[in-house]
């Protein structure tokens, strides 16, 4: 008895200095975004301020051109995972479900493709977008994005696709389905834990994303938020209210974005598919 107590406090004590780790950073930063500014330069840090402000989250939400970039972010991000989600699932459902010749091939190079740092590719990229014209360019930006979840979408989904057994697609067919018709009514409604899992590490990669931002697009109104941020701290100087509040801004769209997934997310992936 006491070594099977033993053996279940350990790891949820683990684990809570482990979330508190993880958690005390962004606490920090939502608590510096509400502080007065005389709690923030204090040499007694505040942990509990009793008198919170909006003062800096006024002074970020002004900062110049902080919409027209909302809006780029926004706009690259959105069409960058809606079309690696189209494409991944066609590519998976092919992979999954047909036999050609160099299929093996094909996943190998996606493979190789999700192992790839991007960020020593940067000046290839430049050089490739300067050469065509469009450097200050949401295109090549959405492009690049796109690229970048391709591969871990494809992935990902290919296995899901794998784990909807054959048989629902057959029984339907030879109920008078085309297959495509098979596909969208039994199982594209299957998929929606695996969809739902990669939109979202597709949204946070192509949010938070900043090299290659930083390298193509120059020009103030052409950028993404990650840019905006990173330019923060010398747009207001020693502001740090401003900066955290700026930061906490940022972040809000991804923790919105996770609380209401991981609870969609979460579930068998055919249950319920087949009933007696």
């Amino acid at each position: 008895m006491k070594h099977s107590l033993a053996g279940r406090v350990w790891p949820n004590a683990t684990a809570a200095v482990l979330a508190l780790g993880f958690l005390f950073p962004v606490y920090w930063m939502f608590n510096t975004a509400f502080k007065p500014t005389r709690d923030i330069i204090t040499e007694d840090p505040v942990w509990f301020p009793l008198h919170g402000t909006l003062e800096h989250f006024a002074t970020a939400v002004h900062a110049p051109d902080f919409w027209i970039l909302a809006g780029n972010s926004v706009l690259v991000t959105v069409l960058a995972v809606g079309l690696s989600l189209v494409i991944a699932l066609c590519g998976a459902f092919a992979l999954t479900r047909m036999r050609f010749r160099g299929r093996k091939g094909i996943l190998l190079t996606f493979m190789v493709a999700q192992m790839a740092p991007w960020e020593v590719m940067v000046i290839s990229i430049y050089l490739i977008v300067r050469d065509a014209d469009l450097l200050n360019n949401l295109l090549p930006l959405t492009c690049f994005y796109l690229l970048m979840v391709l591969p871990f979408t494809l992935l990902t989904l290919r296995g899901y696709v794998a784990a909807v057994p054959k048989e629902l697609e057959e029984s339907a067919m030879v109920d008078g389905c085309s297959r495509r018709q098979a596909f969208l009514k039994v199982v594209f409604p299957l998929l929606a834990p695996g969809l739902m899992a990669t939109s979202l590490f597709g949204f946070i990669t192509a949010w938070n994303e900043f090299p290659l931002v930083l390298v193509l697009n120059k020009e103030p109104a052409m950028g993404t938020l990650p840019l905006w941020l990173s330019q923060f701290q010398t747009q207001f100087g020693d502001d740090w209210g401003a900066t955290m509040a700026a930061a906490s801004i940022f972040a809000v769209p991804i923790l919105v974005l996770f609380l209401f997934l991981q609870r969609k997310a979460v579930g068998g992936l055919t249950s319920g598919a087949v009933k007696g």
